[in-house]
């Protein structure tokens, strides 16, 4: 039996459609219109006021729902417009002297922050050190590791590779990189909310993520937690009035708040706050570890079905390794895959990678078998050939 199941009631999507995409965009948890009425209700009732009334500390009052799925406290984790702002933010906020100048990558971390890193870096004294991959699927740890030297200022690289679901050894890179004196911030954008995660075992010293996909939050909300000892040293050059220790009096100087408060920056979007309530608490019912551990069975499926199927899983076979990502690929995937969205079945298509399929804790086991079921009936009826040609659709 299968407990999660009871959570599909709160997914009004799923009543439509085989949902198997949450490593893009999670489905809208069935209470969200509700807090967007009550974000309209403000507005509409109590004007100005309703930044004296709540508005004003949402950046952290929602980083505190966020919080216990990081193993971080209330107070230290600061709603931020993006994941890319979010590393960004950590960069500014160090120093990079000649001896102490390098920031490392991966080949295979996600291209928005890296094109914003590989642009700021050298405005800020800093060059970066990508590490490569050899079969795009992993970078392998030691190699990572390899490349943190006494010259490593920060390591910024994603706790889950976007594209294969590969789960990073992060916690040995921590303890090495730490060991190099070098500062460690992960985008964890791809395993909060499908895999446990605790920032405090794992030892960085930032973390930053969305809501967007695991979370079902919606678009407009991401996260980035900093740990105390970090919010205590350093502050970000990229700021705004509401990292300000007293914004309302609007000094000409800069003075950081402190906590989670010295990693905001401008007026914050308020609608997207609203709207990204409802999924961390969801997840927080559901029980992150009863989520992965669906997830690996579920994720176990897809691979058996690709392996019988002769398809190339790019995703790691060792589910200890894997986050809840699948991608396989198939002949004439990029049509294969916009035929499986014309017949309700939403999964998303990568080059190079193939067609991912995602299941969540509130996907059911014969939607995993339907997946593939649909692909086997569009390649032997040859439905593909009605997408060729077509643009590709965002997912």
């Amino acid at each position: 039996m299968d407990a999660l199941l009871a959570f599909r009631a709160e997914f009004p999507i799923l009543e439509r459609c085989c949902y198997m995409v949450s490593n893009s965009l999670g489905a809208m948890p069935r209470a969200v219109p509700e807090r967007l009425a009550e974000y309209v209700d403000a507005w509409s009732e109590r004007g100005v006021r309703a930044w004296a009334e709540g508005w004003w500390e949402m950046p952290v009052k929602v980083g505190d729902e966020i919080a216990p799925l990081i193993g971080a406290r209330a107070g230290e984790v600061a709603m931020v417009p993006t994941v890319t702002l979010a590393q960004l933010s950590v960069l500014s906020a160090l120093e990079y002297p000649p001896a102490r100048d390098a920031v490392v990558m991966t080949a295979l971390d996600f291209p928005s922050v890296r094109y914003a890193i590989d642009r700021m870096a050298p405005r800020l004294g800093a060059r970066v050190v990508v590490v490569p991959t050899d079969d795009g699927i992993t970078v392998d740890t030691d190699r990572v590791c390899a490349a943190i030297d006494e010259r490593t200022r920060l390591v910024a690289i994603s706790h889950v590779l976007f594209r294969s679901a590969s789960i990073m050894d992060v916690q040995r890179i921590c303890a090495h990189a730490h060991a190099m004196g070098a500062v460690v911030s992960l985008d964890a954008y791809h395993s909060v909310g499908v895999i446990p995660v605790d920032v405090r075992a794992i030892g960085c010293d930032f973390l930053s993520g969305g809501v967007l996909k695991w979370l079902c939050g919606g678009p407009g909300g991401c996260f980035l937690w900093a740990s105390p000892e970090m919010s205590a040293s350093c502050a970000p050059a990229l700021t705004g009035w509401q990292a300000h220790a007293h914004p309302f009096a609007f000094a000409d100087q800069m003075d950081y708040a402190g906590g989670a408060w010295r990693w905001l920056g401008g007026t914050p979007v308020i609608p997207a706050l609203y709207a990204n309530l409802e999924g961390p608490r969801l997840l927080r019912r559901a029980g992150i570890n009863a989520v992965r551990d669906k997830s690996v069975r579920q994720t176990s499926r897809l691979v058996e079905l690709a392996d019988a199927r002769g398809y190339p899983v790019s995703a790691p076979r060792d589910a200890t390794r894997r986050g809840g990502t699948v991608a396989f690929d198939v002949p004439h995937a990029a049509e294969v895959a916009r035929a499986l969205i014309a017949r309700d079945v939403v999964i998303d298509f990568r080059p190079g990678a193939g067609i991912r399929v995602a299941p969540h804790f509130y996907s059911s086991d014969a939607e995993v078998d339907q997946v593939v079921g649909e692909i086997d009936d569009i390649l032997r009826t040859d439905a593909w050939c009605a997408f060729e040609g077509r643009e590709s659709t965002v997912t």
